[in-house]
């Protein structure tokens, strides 16, 4: 198979989002068909219900600037799918995608054939699957995989990860995960393993209790991180620099790379799990782990555009992550804001919807291009005959949501894509288009 071919032969196992099937069996009997890829490196895996994917590039930054050779399994892709698996912080090819898409294509067929498996492997539990292989074949030193949804039952954990952390956890997802704190806690907390070395970041009592009893079930002392940090200050992007003191080391005003005083919590893990790393062997200096901090970045993620008019794209998509971006435009932002804003249906938009547009001044909203998205009708509901009414627009898609916004907001605006992860991947590859065009003529 070339590259669309094997795209095509992913989507057409049902996307991602809708054909999500839990439990390790499917996976397991995968990698074991496949030779036992994820036997042949280390591992660390991430899992939590924000900054999973920043604690991931914190640490695949640090462990980069130490000279380690990382594979890194991450999602959700923004534009191309081979965003999804790094090897040295370079996304592989698409040839490497199409042959590794092929290889375990066969593998996954050849499980069915012999009756060993009764339905073909999802979406997620091939790219993962092949990710493993990757790694295998690249020979990393260390698999850095971020869980998809969940923990318990995520393919991810197949992999058995020597080092595991928990960024903080609150409510989503609830249709799978569970309705309250403590059951989504439970599914989180369930990578925890005899014999690993768990990192945790501050969470709710409740879900510390939680996350306390599953340790002790598994005769482990966790490693908690958050606490005698300093923060200092913030530069004008909202970047901290803070000062952290572990009991192992002291790091004095560390810059993090990434705007938000949120990201001082995903940088405490990222230090927690590369000092658990140094216990276990590694060599990672006290400077790597600065430089790293100091270096990442993170796309989609209070990622600023500088142009006319300046876009932000942060890919908030549930309540504690639009409360963490509103707290970062009121303190940060000073200039009229224009918003694009889509969801997942099954997410509390009316409570995001609260939170986010009383802070624009022009809000187009938008269906995204996902079997899971809110509607039009959805989003018209949203705001007909409330507050935001006479300030926000209907848009058909978020082409035409971009064009309003763009046309709004004029060559000195602010514009901020926000609400899903997947639409600021559809805005992106939107402007990328045009740069290209651009380019071209």
């Amino acid at each position: 198979m070339d590259f669309d071919q094997s795209l095509d032969y992913l989507l057409r196992l049902g996307h991602e989002t809708m054909a999500i099937k839990f439990g390790l069996k499917n996976t397991e009997l995968l990698l074991r068909a496949l030779g036992q890829p994820q036997q042949a490196f280390p591992k660390v895996q991430i899992a939590g219900t924000n900054g999973k994917g920043s604690t991931t590039v914190m640490l695949e930054a640090i462990c980069r600037a130490a000279g380690i050779k990382t594979g890194v399994c991450t999602s959700p892709h923004l534009v191309n799918v081979t965003e999804r698996i790094h090897l040295d912080g370079r996304d592989i090819s698409s040839e490497a995608f199409a042959r590794l898409t092929t290889h375990v294509k066969t593998a996954a067929h050849q499980l069915i054939k012999s009756g060993t498996l009764k339905a073909l492997p999802t979406f997620f539990e091939h790219l993962t699957a092949m990710a493993l292989v990757a790694f295998r074949e690249a020979h990393v030193e260390l698999a850095i995989l971020e869980t998809g949804l969940g923990g318990r039952l995520d393919s991810t954990t197949a992999a058995g990860a020597e080092v595991v952390a928990i960024t903080p956890i609150s409510l989503d997802h609830q249709e799978y995960l569970g309705e309250t704190l403590a059951e989504v806690a439970g599914e989180k907390a369930a990578i925890i393993r005899p014999g690993v070395t768990a990192v945790i970041a501050p969470q709710l009592r409740e879900v510390m209790d939680v996350i306390l009893d599953r340790c002790a079930a598994c005769s482990l002392e966790p490693v908690f991180v958050g606490h005698n940090v300093q923060v200092i200050d913030r530069d004008l992007r909202g970047r901290v620099h803070m000062t952290v003191e572990t009991g192992k080391d002291v790091y004095v005003n560390v810059g993090v790379n990434l705007p938000g005083r949120h990201q001082a919590t995903n940088a405490l893990v990222a230090i927690g799990m590369a000092e658990a790393l140094i216990s276990r062997g590694f060599e990672i200096s006290h400077d790597a782990i600065i430089t790293g901090l100091e270096s990442v970045e993170h796309s989609g993620r209070l990622e600023w555009r500088v142009g006319k008019p300046t876009l932000l794209f942060d890919g908030a998509h549930n309540s504690a992550g639009v409360c963490a971006l509103r707290d970062y435009l009121d303190e940060f932002v000073d200039v009229p804001l224009t918003l694009i804003f889509g969801a997942m249906r099954d997410k509390n938009v009316t409570e995001m919807a609260a939170t986010l547009f009383p802070a624009a001044t022009r809000i187009f909203l938008t269906e995204i291009n996902n079997p899971r998205s809110a509607t039009s009708e959805n989003l018209k509901e949203l705001v007909h005959n409330g507050p935001f009414a006479d300030c926000a627009t209907i848009c058909a898609t978020s082409e035409e949501a971009l064009n309003a916004a763009v046309e709004y907001s004029g060559s000195d605006g602010l514009i901020c894509v926000t609400g899903s992860l997947y639409l600021v991947g559809e805005i992106k590859a939107l402007m990328q288009q045009e740069d290209h065009a651009t380019d071209a003529t």
